[in-house]
């Protein structure tokens, strides 16, 4: 169980775990904001991970634990971010300890690596919200200097949260170690048009691709 404290009491939430042999990391991978653990793309994405080395934790917000559609504050994300590293810390002690998340899930956990709420080895965007769709002047990106984990945004060149590409560029400049990964026709969630994947197939294709970038990353020191 993953205990979060909220100003409403203590939440209890669950924690799915794929489980590598001989882990080299533990990544703990958020959901978008419209949808929880189980969604095939998360699925898809923590056997990729998992397969790679990695054990993977998925788990749910305290909003989607309650049966709520809509997120709650900002503050409870943040909280729910610091009482998961606490979770894969203890789960893999000694381990370094990744945060990643889809969209919604991305931002949550760069804004509790920004506030010091926790210290990520790493951090992981699948589908960085970088605005809302049509309104780049909404930016969400004033906190991400402060970010001093590297970071790798993996994001499709369709993505109507980042048009135009040369905002995130720009965000991922201002960053202290930062870098994109594009997939050319890529949508929000990495669909590309003309091409009928299935979620899960898809969410594994994107995991795949930040493995080398994650390993040279997080190599582990000489015994």
């Amino acid at each position: 169980m993953i205990v979060v404290a909220l100003p409403s009491g203590g939440v209890e939430l669950d924690a799915w775990m794929d489980e590598a042999d001989d882990p080299r990391a533990v990544i703990a991978l958020a959901h978008g904001a419209g949808a929880g653990h189980e969604h095939p793309f998360l699925v898809g994405a923590a056997r990729a991970w998992a397969d790679a080395g990695f054990t993977t934790v998925r788990f749910d917000f305290p909003y989607r634990h309650a049966g709520r559609r809509m997120p709650g504050p900002a503050a409870h994300a943040v909280e729910t971010w610091a009482a998961v590293e606490t979770f894969c810390r203890e789960a893999a002690p000694g381990l370094p300890f990744v945060a990643a998340g889809k969209s919604y899930g991305g931002r949550m956990a760069s804004m509790a690596a920004a506030e010091g709420r926790i210290g990520a080895d790493a951090l992981v965007y699948l589908g960085y919200p970088l605005h809302p769709p049509g309104r780049p002047e909404n930016a969400r990106t004033a906190h991400l200097p402060a970010v001093t984990a590297p970071q790798l945004f993996l994001a499709g060149t369709k993505d109507p949260f980042l048009q135009p590409l040369v905002d995130l560029e720009a965000a991922v400049a201002a960053c202290h170690d930062a870098e994109i990964r594009w997939f050319e026709g890529g949508g929000h969630s990495f669909e590309v048009a003309g091409r009928k994947l299935p979620a899960d197939e898809v969410g594994a294709a994107t995991a795949r691709s930040a493995v080398p970038w994650l390993t040279a990353r997080l190599q582990r020191p000489a015994a």
